[in-house]
């Protein structure tokens, strides 16, 4: 009886303890690895800023006047508004950045711990340069829903095409205040709005850039410029339950020995 009675109470416990840890999806590790694929000599990029969010963060849109956070990413390749502004919107997500300077043919990663049951979705944010406001980044703050509802990962890859480079319109076009071919502190406002442009970048063509190597845009429509692969593997279960379960475990084991000894008989 008391063997069985340990047993039931060791069940019962182990069936809450999972219960409060599946209450929400376990936190996820997620690999970001970004790679640049654009032809040798073309463009490169700042560092990607990332975030994981409920998709409520809007950094910007199609046909409307940049704001700051997108801005600080499109100018300067910063973040320095953007971050802020996202965690004001989501006070609940997971930021980061992703590499440095990434040119044609790198690639760099980065690790973030996700919960995707609060995080289903992913934004991001890297300046395009030489330019002088050109960036790659998702419109709308739902289109990559990368987790589904059980927190499964679903999305894997995000590629980018340079028909899928963006003008933030607010810095007129200006070689010589350019990042990465000029001072990049000597901007004009431009005061227009968010557009697709990939074309003007062939206005560098031949200039010498920070890296050292001359620019040769060689960009299409169609030219693969970008990748973000994404990876998951669930965070190890937390040393408290795990610990909690081994010592009901041991609590069984010693009510079994318990149940058969002549002591516990009688």
């Amino acid at each position: 009886m008391l063997f069985a009675r340990l047993k039931r109470a060791a069940l019962v416990a182990c069936a809450s303890l999972a219960g409060a840890a599946g209450a929400s999806a376990a936190p996820t590790l997620v690999t970001v690895t970004i790679e640049n694929l654009a032809p040798t000599n073309s463009i490169s990029f700042a560092p990607l800023r990332i975030g994981f969010g409920n998709g409520s963060f809007d950094a910007f849109d199609i046909g409307a006047v940049a704001t700051a956070p997108i801005i600080s990413v499109a100018e300067g390749g910063s973040g320095a508004d953007w971050f802020p502004a996202f965690a004001a919107a989501e006070p609940g997500a997971t930021l980061g950045s992703v590499g440095g300077l990434l040119q044609p043919g790198q690639s760099a990663s980065a690790n973030f711990v996700v919960n995707p049951a609060v995080n289903r979705f992913f934004t991001f944010g890297t300046m395009v340069v030489p330019s002088n406001d050109f960036f790659l980044g998702n419109d709308s703050p739902t289109a990559f829903e990368i987790f589904d509802g059980a927190g499964n990962l679903i999305v894997t890859s995000i590629l980018q095409s340079a028909r899928d480079i963006w003008d933030a319109g607010s810095e007129a076009f200006d070689p010589a205040a350019a990042a990465f071919v000029g001072d990049n502190d000597l901007r004009t406002p431009q005061g227009g709005v968010v557009v697709f442009d990939f074309a003007e970048l062939a206005g560098f063509d031949g200039l010498t850039t920070g890296a050292g190597y001359v620019f040769a845009s060689g960009l299409v429509a169609d030219t693969a410029v970008y990748r973000i692969t994404l990876a998951a593997v669930p965070v190890p279960v937390p040393g408290t339950l795990a610990l909690s379960v081994a010592g009901l475990a041991a609590l069984v084991a010693a009510g079994r020995r318990g149940a058969a000894s002549p002591v516990a008989a009688n």
